[in-house]
C-alpha cells in the first residue's frame, strides 16, 4: 500500500501528524528506541507527551521494545506502537510481531526509513524494510516523504483492530524522513508543568452472554476445555449447564466449583468416558488435552463468535460454533453423577499431586508454582516451558479470580517474558504484577530489566526458579534419551544449557531489589511483604528428579478408579 504522492510536508510537520492520528485512533502509550532517523517522531511523541496526550517509554534493545509495547497492548487492549530508526532495529522487532500475530495483539510498528534515492546506493542503515514482516502483520503501509500520513495511517490502525472476518493483530507503519530531522529553531516543548493527566485505561467489561439450558437439551456426558484466552465466558457456560471444566491457567477461567485441576492427569484413563468437548480458547500446554480433541470417536465444538488469530478457518476438526444456544444444544447437560464424579476424581488426585510435591520437604517446581498462584494478587505473568505447566498441574481454583493472567501463549516462545512484564505492569501502575519464569527464559530478557530514565517503578516481583538449565526436556522424551545414557552428557549440554550464573549481583547492576528464598515459609512471607521498588526473587531448585515426580504422579493417578458404579 504505497504513498508516493508529491511531496509537500516537513519532516516534523508529517511526524506531528501522524502522531495525532495516533492519538485520536485511542494511542496512550508509546515504546521509542534511540535513532537519528527516528527523531522527527520521537520530537513529535515528546510534543504529545508534554500536554498529557500521551506515555512515552524509552528501550534501549528494539527485542525489549518489541515485547513491552505487546505487553503494553495486552493489559490495555488498544495499540502501542513500537518506534525504530531504520535498519536492523526494524528487523528486532520480528519475534514481538510474531507472537502478536498469533496472540491477536494491536502491536503498531513505526519504523523510520531512509528517502527512496538513498536505496540500493550502499547509504548507512538503509535496506528495504517495508513488508519486512510479512504476512506477520495485518497490513503494511510505506509513506513516502513529504507525504501526510494521516489517511495511510488510519488505515493501518483501522486492520489492527481486526474485523468481521479478521482478527486484531500487528501492523507496520514504515515512514520515511529526510533532513533536516530536527524541530525548527523556533518550536519548543509545551511546559505543561506538573498538570499534565493522562488517558485512563479502559476497564474490562462483563460478559453479557446468557447461557441457558435449551427446553429438551439431550443428556450428554460432555467436558469444557478453557484453553489460554478463553475467558469467564468458559466458567460460565461450565457452570451454567453442569459440566467439568478443564481449565488452564491462562484461559482466566480457572475458578468455581465445576473446575478440575487434575484435569490432565485424569483425562487418559478417563477418555473412553467422555462422549463430547466443548473448547474455549487456545489450549497449548499438555499432550493429554491434544489427544483428548484429536479423538476421532469425540465430537468437539470451538466456541468462536469472533475471528481467532491463531487458527486458519478448515485448518480445525472442530465445529464451529458462534451461537449461544447452538453451543448449549451441542454440548447437553450431564448425567446425574456426573460432574460430581469428576469432583471426587480430582479431589482424590488432587491430595496425591499435594502430598507427591510436599514429600521431600524441599522447593520444587510445581509446588513454587501452586504457591504463587495462592498468593498473587493483581496481574499474574507465567513463563513459558515448565512453570506454566507446574501451574497447570496443580493450581488450586478458587471460589473467585484472585489475579489477570497473562503469558505469552501466540507462539509460546521464551523471549521477551521481562519486557511483556513490564508492560502490563506499566498499563496500571498501582496495581501488583507478579511474574514467575524459569531461570533461562529470566537469562533470554536479562535486558529488558533495565528501565527507562525517569520512568515510575512499575509494582513488579520476577520469582526465578532457577534449577541452572532448561528442566522442560528431562520431562520429554528426551528425558528417556538422558537416562539410557545412550548419548552421554548430550542432552544436559544442548538441551538443557546448565549455567553458573549469579542473579543477586545482576539484579544490583539494574538497580533491583534482591531476594534469596530457601524454604516454602520464605517463599510465603516474600510474596506478601510489601517492596518499594521492582524484585528479583531467586528460588533455587534441582531439577534432578523432576522426571521421576512426574512419573510417580501420572502412575498414582492412573490407579485412581471412576468412582460411580457402573
Amino acid at each position: 500500500m504505497p504513498a508516493n504522492s508529491a511531496p509537500s510536508l516537513t519532516s516534523m510537520d508529517a511526524a506531528r501528524k501522524l502522531v495525532s492520528t495516533l492519538q485520536t485512533s485511542g494511542v496512550r502509550d508509546v515504546v521509542i528506541c534511540p535513532g537519528s532517523r527516528s527523531a522527527p517522531l520521537a520530537y513529535a511523541l515528546a510534543e504529545a507527551e508534554a500536554v498529557g496526550m500521551m506515555r512515552l517509554h524509552v528501550r534501549i534493545d528494539e527485542r525489549a521494545a518489541g515485547f513491552t509495547a505487546l505487553g503494553l497492548s495486552l493489559a490495555s487492549g488498544v495499540p502501542v506502537p513500537v518506534l525504530t530508526t531504520s535498519g536492523t532495529a526494524v528487523g528486532e522487532l520480528l519475534p514481538a510481531v510474531m507472537e502478536a500475530n498469533h496472540a491477536g495483539v494491536q502491536l503498531v510498528v513505526l519504523s523510520a526509513d531512509r528517502p527512496i534515492e538513498l536505496h540500493g546506493t550502499g547509504a548507512n542503515q538503509t535496506t528495504s524494510q517495508f513488508a519486512l514482516f510479512g504476512t506477520h502483520v495485518r497490513a503494511s503501509v510505506n509513506i513516502s516523504v513529504g507525504i501526510d500520513p494521516s489517511k495511510y495511517a488510519q488505515r493501518a490502525l483501522h486492520e489492527a483492530s481486526g474485523s468481521q472476518f479478521i482478527a486484531p493483530g500487528p501492523v507496520q507503519i514504515n515512514v520515511a524522513f529526510r533532513d533536516p530531522l530536527i524541530p525548527a529553531d523556533e518550536d519548543s516543548l509545551p511546559d505543561f508543568g506538573t498538570n499534565v493527566s493522562y488517558p485512563a485505561v479502559a476497564r474490562e467489561t462483563p460478559s453479557t452472554i446468557r447461557w441457558d439450558v435449551p427446553v429438551g437439551v439431550k443428556i450428554r456426558q460432555t467436558v469444557v476445555v478453557a484453553g489460554h484466552g478463553a475467558g469467564a465466558e468458559a466458567s460460565e457456560f461450565a457452570h451454567a449447564l453442569g459440566l467439568p471444566l478443564f481449565a488452564e491457567p491462562s484461559s482466566n477461567a480457572r475458578h468455581g466449583a465445576n473446575v478440575i485441576a487434575a484435569y490432565r492427569t485424569l483425562i487418559t484413563k478417563h477418555m473412553n468416558r467422555i462422549e463430547r468437548v466443548v473448547l474455549f480458547g487456545r489450549p497449548t500446554l499438555s499432550r493429554p488435552v491434544a489427544k483428548l480433541l484429536g479423538n476421532a470417536a469425540i465430537k468437539v465444538a470451538l466456541w468462536n463468535p469472533t475471528p481467532a488469530s491463531w487458527f486458519e478457518k478448515g485448518k480445525r476438526t472442530e465445529t464451529l460454533i458462534d451461537s449461544a444456544t447452538e453451543l448449549s444444544s451441542f454440548a447437553g447437560v450431564g448425567p446425574s453423577g456426573w460432574l460430581e464424579a469428576w469432583q471426587t476424581l480430582d479431589a482424590q488426585a488432587t491430595k496425591i499431586i499435594d502430598h507427591a510435591i510436599e514429600a521431600s520437604g524441599e522447593l520444587n517446581g510445581p509446588l513454587i508454582a501452586q504457591t504463587v498462584w495462592k498468593r498473587a494478587v493483581g496481574n499474574l505473568v507465567f513463563g513459558s516451558s515448565n512453570v506454566i505447566r507446574d501451574a497447570d498441574l496443580c493450581a488450586v481454583p478458587g471460589a473467585a479470580a484472585r489475579s489477570k493472567v497473562f503469558a505469552n501463549r501466540g507462539l509460546a516462545g521464551i523471549d521477551g517474558t521481562v519486557a511483556t512484564a513490564t508492560g502490563i505492569a506499566q498499563v496500571r501502575p498501582g496495581i501488583k504484577t507478579t511474574v514467575l519464569l524459569g531461570d533461562v527464559t529470566f537469562l533470554h530478557d536479562v535486558g529488558s530489566m533495565l528501565l527507562g530514565a525517569g520512568e515510575p517503578e512499575p509494582d513488579l516481583d520476577v520469582i526465578v526458579l532457577n534449577d541452572r538449565g532448561g528442566a522442560i526436556f528431562s520431562t520429554l522424551e528426551h528425558g528417556a534419551v538422558e537416562a539410557s545414557g545412550r548419548y552421554a552428557n548430550t542432552v544436559e549440554r544442548l538441551f538443557a544449557t546448565p549455567h553458573d550464573v549469579r542473579l543477586g549481583p545482576l539484579a544490583a547492576a539494574y538497580g533491583w531489589e534482591y531476594v534469596a528464598v530457601g524454604n516454602l515459609a520464605e517463599l510465603n512471607h516474600t510474596l506478601v511483604a510489601k517492596a518499594s521498588r521492582r524484585r528479583l526473587i531467586e528460588v533455587v531448585v534441582t531439577r534432578n528428579e523432576l522426571r521421576s515426580l512426574h512419573q510417580d504422579i501420572a502412575q498414582s493417578v492412573n490407579s485412581l478408579d471412576w468412582p460411580v458404579a457402573e
